[in-house]
């Protein structure tokens, strides 16, 4: 696992046609109904996310006056997306990006890449203020978890740190996995489970102390260990899952929680606490600087970063050889060693 410090933050029916760069972008905005804001869940219900304000929080940081100024760590991962698709020798002739926001992908690839690019994202906003790039593409309004497009249409399926808030993962893979034409690959990263841990440490502690109990504050993350069996389940082979860290350094705990308002990645949990007393804020605030703070005074935030990338079946595809197939023995590796020259070993 691989750590990296990006950097230290400073003490419906209707088409809009917006001209972005060397391409012309429109905006679709599907009827309320397909945009699909989830309600409220019902008793026993499974949905963890408040999907109707996950979309007012994410509209809301596209339209501060400087939206782009939180936005380093989309910024970074979708760069790190963006080169995996290179590391494919190919040209996507049809691509989407699921749940893109402001483009954090889009505006890595290059033409010779990607021929088109479909954009999809809750927040209208966000499509709305998206940044610049040099494939043409076009933007809809619709919810992840309901992705509006017929079998078999894309190439290329990209998605960054976008479906941790999914309230149906499986279903979420399995749409992608649907979506995809015969031989085409998802390549997606989502925030892992270690993710904020200095910050939810810090608010456990203070509530302990100040409130003799605690809430959760950092909304729930899937484990590594499960994402190649939801990938596998949802019907992608040839999988491949990694994990990398970030951590960027802050003046304190209150500048965390700006940046990730501004991120738009702030709690939506259904059983979230809807406020926190100031003594309790102090305290964390204290408890973080003491517990995990650089000797600059600044402390650090850890975002753990998980990468998968799962390809759909094709008949050209590699496929493993048939089992009892093999014409030599593990044994007699040792054995082999004789007949390589000296100088190519």
């Amino acid at each position: 696992m691989a750590a990296a410090a990006v950097g230290t933050r400073s003490l419906a029916g209707s088409v809009l046609p917006v001209l972005r760069g060397a391409g012309c972008r429109w905006l679709w905005v599907l009827p309320a109904g397909l945009a699909a804001a989830a309600s409220p869940p019902s008793s026993g219900s499974l949905s963890p996310f408040d999907r109707r304000l996950k979309r007012k929080q994410k509209n809301w940081a596209a339209l501060q006056a400087e939206p782009g100024k939180c936005d380093y760590l989309r910024e970074e991962v979708g760069g790190r997306i963006a080169d995996r698709v290179f590391d494919i020798p190919r040209t996507f002739p049809l691509a989407l990006d699921v749940g893109s926001g402001r483009g954090y992908i889009a505006q890595h690839l290059t033409k010779d890449t990607v021929e088109k690019l479909i954009q999809v994202d809750i927040a209208e906003n966000a499509l709305k203020n998206a940044v610049e790039s040099e494939i043409p593409t076009v933007s809809i309004v619709a919810d992840e978890e309901s992705l509006p497009f017929k079998e078999n249409t894309f190439n290329l399926v990209v998605s960054s740190l976008s479906l941790h808030w999914v309230n149906d993962l499986p279903k979420a893979f399995r749409e992608i996995h649907q979506v995809l034409k015969p031989d085409g690959v998802f390549i997606g990263a989502m925030f892992g489970g270690d993710t904020l841990y200095e910050l939810r440490c810090s608010l456990q502690l203070a509530e302990l102390e100040r409130e003799g109990g605690f809430s959760p504050h950092v909304s729930p993350f899937t484990a590594v260990s499960d994402l190649g069996h939801l990938l596998s389940r949802a019907g992608f082979n040839t999988l491949t899952v990694d994990t990398d860290e970030i951590q960027v350094n802050y003046p304190g705990l209150f500048e965390v929680m700006e940046d990730l308002q501004g991120m738009g990645e702030s709690n939506c949990s259904w059983n979230r606490k809807p406020l926190l007393h100031r003594d309790t804020m102090l305290a964390a605030a204290a408890i973080y600087q003491e517990m995990y703070g650089n000797s600059d005074g600044s402390v650090p935030a850890t975002f753990q970063i998980f990468y998968m990338i799962g390809w759909k079946f094709h008949e050209s595809q590699a496929k493993p050889a048939k089992r009892g197939s093999a014409t030599v023995s593990f044994g007699d590796l040792p054995k082999l060693g004789g007949f390589v020259p000296r100088e190519k070993r």
